[in-house]
């Protein structure tokens, strides 16, 4: 057998302690500061909120600021990102009865539609997108709030937020795959009094040695408020079975002792912008662009200086003979002797007008690299609609590998909200489709109780428990191609209906619920028509061939609407003038 003592995570250890965990965060933030990770965040922020002459002795210069940086980052993050973020769940297509789980992943997708609106994903997404594009990464932390409530007996509910990646630590830091990581840690400053009641609730004997302390870090802003604060580290590992584990400690203090979370994925996602080999941090959008920021910035300054210097004319006189020159309207000067000679007037030199167009393509080039041209940013008129269409998807094609970077962080985050559903939801009532035998009794008993109505869904409950034995994979529609994909398929749908080839019940299984109001009660009822003529036509005649209203006559022939093929062609056959004298062909076919 195997010996593997000595090989735990934790210094040989299978359990972390506070000193093992703050040994990990130090580790941590010395990785940040070789590459000087605080510094470049904090001068991409400042750059971004126009805080652009930050620490800079001007030494009288005019400090104006053109921020192009925040028009550029907000265009492409806005390019990348939509409101219409849409997830849907199916089943592998390897799965033994894959149509026996369409229950179970019509009930996914409607709780994917309540966590998108409780946790307002949309916003979360753009947030994570934005803190990418400016500090280089974006990153989302999910955990289980066990005391929200549901309005049922079982509570608890799944929540997201964003976290900077100045307070995520990865235990491999040249790895960015999350799922790949031995460990990972989130630093957070709470107050003394939160966390002192967490500690306590969790049975921590220590949790009156909870006291605040200071970030001993460099921190972006050093001047911020740390009074009543104390740092918390949350570390996450995976033990030999895949399974992720939670530690929660101060410096001295376990908050909360190691707990296996029984999830085999780390509730974390991670965006870099622009990968960086060897690197878990990425490349912001905004590092590159800030030198040609500079570039403007100082240019502007310089002509203003000229401009404020020299822009107005200068008036030259011969002090001999004029002791003091007047600028009031109307004034006058008294001068000694002939008047010709006694002033001129300077005219400023001109501002070389290369300046000016140098700025402007500085900003235009900046932009356009980036895909924010002027026809992306609206900034031309639309003459010709199909090259203004063309040039927006051209200029888009830069950020497509971080769009697409983007959706596949979002799929992660929904994982990992499968992971959740099947560990903690356990039994809820969920609203399901009411079935036809339901309806039936329903229909039966509204003669006794006319003020029964039919629902449309009734309540069951069900066990989440079951997302962990039937594996589900994950399908992503997001930005415009959901918005296109949306009405392409409704549009095609409703061509086919009218066209006949098929019938109403077909179209009512395929279109979305949003589309036709109350459309499940609609096919119900339709099938229920359906089968009620299907079952009239399959009775034989009763009563000796009374004949059922609605339905042809046994024995007879019914009329399908087909009419007869008439034969055509070059000549002109008795047929056919058969045809044009009596009107028929009753006898002739």
């Amino acid at each position: 057998m195997a010996d593997y003592n000595g090989l735990g995570l934790f210094d040989g250890k299978d359990k972390p302690t506070p000193a093992i965990a703050w040994k990990f965060y130090d580790k941590g933030l010395g990785f940040n500061a070789q590459i000087k990770l605080e510094e470049n965040v904090k001068l991409n922020r400042n750059f971004y909120i126009s805080k652009q002459w930050e620490g800079v002795e001007s030494n009288g210069l005019p400090t104006p600021q053109f921020n192009f940086l925040k028009r550029t980052a907000g265009f492409i993050v806005a390019n990348i990102t939509s409101d219409n973020i849409r997830v849907t769940a199916t089943a592998l297509a390897n799965t033994v009865g894959t149509n026996s789980y369409k229950q179970l992943v019509d009930i996914v997708n409607d709780e994917f539609e309540a966590i998108i609106e409780r946790n307002k994903v949309p916003a979360r997404v753009r947030k994570f997108a934005s803190k990418a594009a400016i500090d280089g990464d974006g990153c989302l932390y999910t955990y289980w709030d066990a005391e929200a409530e549901t309005g049922q007996e079982s509570k608890g509910a799944i929540v997201t937020e964003v976290v900077d990646n100045t307070r995520v630590f990865f235990g491999n830091p040249n790895d960015p795959r999350v799922q790949s990581q031995p460990w990972i840690i989130i630093c957070k400053r709470e107050t003394v009094r939160n966390v002192k009641i967490r500690a306590k609730n969790n049975g921590s004997k220590d949790w009156k040695r909870i006291t605040e302390d200071d970030e001993d870090n460099n921190r972006l802003d050093a001047a911020k408020y740390n009074d009543g604060l104390v740092t918390v580290l949350m570390l996450f590992w995976r033990d030999d079975n895949g399974v992720i584990n939670f530690y929660e400690c101060t410096r001295d203090v376990t908050v909360k002792e190691p707990t296996s979370m029984d999830i085999k994925l780390y509730p974390i996602c991670w965006l870099n912008w622009d990968e960086i080999a060897d690197c878990y941090h990425g490349q912001a959008m905004i590092t590159g662009l800030i030198p040609n920021q500079v570039f403007v910035n100082k240019s502007w300054a310089m002509t203003q200086l000229n401009i404020l210097r020299s822009a107005f004319s200068k008036v030259v006189f011969d002090s001999t003979r004029v002791k003091r020159w007047d600028n009031r309207v109307g004034g006058a000067i008294g001068v000694t002797g002939n008047v010709d000679g006694v002033a001129k007037i300077l005219d400023p030199a001109p501002i070389n007008p290369q300046v000016s167009q140098f700025i402007q393509l500085a900003v235009e080039m900046s932009e356009q690299s980036l895909g924010a041209t002027s026809v992306a940013l609206g900034d031309t008129r639309p003459d010709n609609t199909s090259a203004i269409i063309a040039l927006q998807r051209a200029a888009s094609t830069p950020n497509e590998i971080t769009k697409q970077n983007l959706y596949d962080a979002v799929e992660d985050l929904f994982r990992i909200y499968l992971e959740f559903m099947g560990e903690y939801y356990g039994k809820r009532f969920v609203d399901s489709p009411i079935t036809s035998k339901e309806r039936e009794a329903v229909l039966f008993a509204q003669p006794l109780n006319p003020d029964l109505e039919v629902p449309e869904e009734v309540p069951v409950e069900f066990d989440f428990s079951l997302l962990k034995e039937h594996p589900v994979i994950i399908k992503l529609d997001v930005g415009a191609s959901t918005y296109y994909s949306e009405i392409a398929a409704t549009q095609t749908l409703d061509n086919l209906l009218m066209n006949g080839h098929i019938d109403i019940i077909e179209y009512l299984e395929r279109v979305p619920d949003d589309r036709i109001p109350g459309r499940r009660a609609l096919l119900e009822a339709k099938i229920k028509a359906r089968d009620a003529i299907q079952q009239a036509q399959a009775m034989p005649p009763v009563g000796g061939g009374e004949q059922i209203p609605g339905m042809p006559q046994a024995g007879a022939i019914q009329d399908l609407g087909i009419k007869p093929d008439v034969p055509t062609g070059s000549g002109y056959s008795n047929l056919q003038r058969t045809i044009n004298k009596t009107g028929t062909t009753e006898g002739l076919v």
